[in-house]
């Protein structure tokens, strides 16, 4: 059984102190285990209802009537709630749940029910994305386990895999461009480089993915061998022993008559000066932007 402070049940659930506080005197929501110390504390079982109470809370239900509800009860509707498609804020704290639960059917409800509404990639950009930027957060500041950041990525990198599978290949001989896309060894998170393939594919553009951890004699070789238009690849965690202008310039000089797309928070650090032959992408927006004009011109 996992213990919480009050604090940390304000990051997970987005709840403030004062209000769990206030909650807990007026309404009886939530009544906080003791230590021998009569140190209060909070358990997985507390932190569960605050979620749905939370859920519910923001979506028009009042305290008063909650506060009359059994948790099972607040459970059951805030189920009925989320798979009824309810705000983005609400299938988030869902997902955060599913996760502190290792509840992988939680998570299949949540995730289909939003690709369903609106496709894949809107659930990517509203949702999934969303939820990574709190994923880490609550992983800066030591609130989640490893284990369920592990389990929760996992499930989120079978769905984008899936979603890459279900996309028609594009043939080497099709005479649409090609983009290597690759991580380089300090890079430790792969989802943003498959979402990355998805979107190139879902725009009928060649995306190769060499991998994670590639480095510039392996990305060297390989573009000597296979040609491409383009490689992207995202810089945001630092070089060591190198600038980001050292690597940029480097990496240039690996891909050949290619063009080097880059993005990430390095580039936006310091000023960097492009070779001729590389191009800045501020982020995903401009990502996307970028494949729908190349798609275009290629139709």
């Amino acid at each position: 059984m996992a213990i919480y402070s009050i604090r940390d049940l304000e990051k997970l659930t987005g709840i403030k102190a004062h209000t769990i506080r206030m909650w807990e005197q007026r309404y009886g929501i939530v009544e906080p285990a003791r230590t021998p110390t009569n140190i209060r504390y909070y358990t997985d079982d507390h932190l569960r209802h605050l979620f749905n109470v939370a859920i519910l809370n923001r979506n028009g239900v009042k305290i008063s009537k909650l506060a009359k509800m059994s948790p099972d009860e607040v459970a059951d509707l805030s189920a009925e709630l989320t798979q009824a498609r309810g705000d983005n804020n609400s299938q988030i704290e869902a997902l955060t749940l599913a996760m502190i639960d290792l509840d992988e059917s939680a998570f299949e409800v949540v995730y289909s029910t939003y690709v369903e509404d609106r496709g894949f990639e809107q659930a990517m950009m509203e949702l999934i994305y969303p939820f990574l930027d709190k994923l880490q957060l609550l992983w800066f500041t030591s609130t989640v386990n490893p284990v369920q950041e592990k389990f929760i990525i996992h499930l989120i990198r079978n769905k984008i895999i899936s979603a890459i599978d279900q996309l028609p290949m594009v043939p080497a001989k099709s005479g649409r461009p090609a983009i290597f896309i690759y991580a380089a060894e300090t890079e430790p998170q792969e989802l943003p480089f498959l979402y990355l393939q998805y979107l190139i594919r879902a725009r009928r553009i060649r995306g190769i993915y060499l991998g994670n951890s590639v480095s510039l004699s392996e990305l060297r070789e390989i573009c000597q061998k296979v040609h491409p238009d383009y490689v992207y690849t995202i810089l945001q965690e630092p070089i060591p022993r190198q600038t980001i202008q050292g690597y940029v310039d480097q990496a240039s000089q690996c891909i050949g008559d290619g063009k080097l797309l880059l993005t990430g928070a390095q580039l936006f650090i310091g000023p960097v000066s492009l070779p001729p032959a590389a191009r800045i992408l501020n982020g995903l927006p401009d990502t996307i932007q970028f494949l729908d004009e190349l798609n275009m011109r290629f139709r």
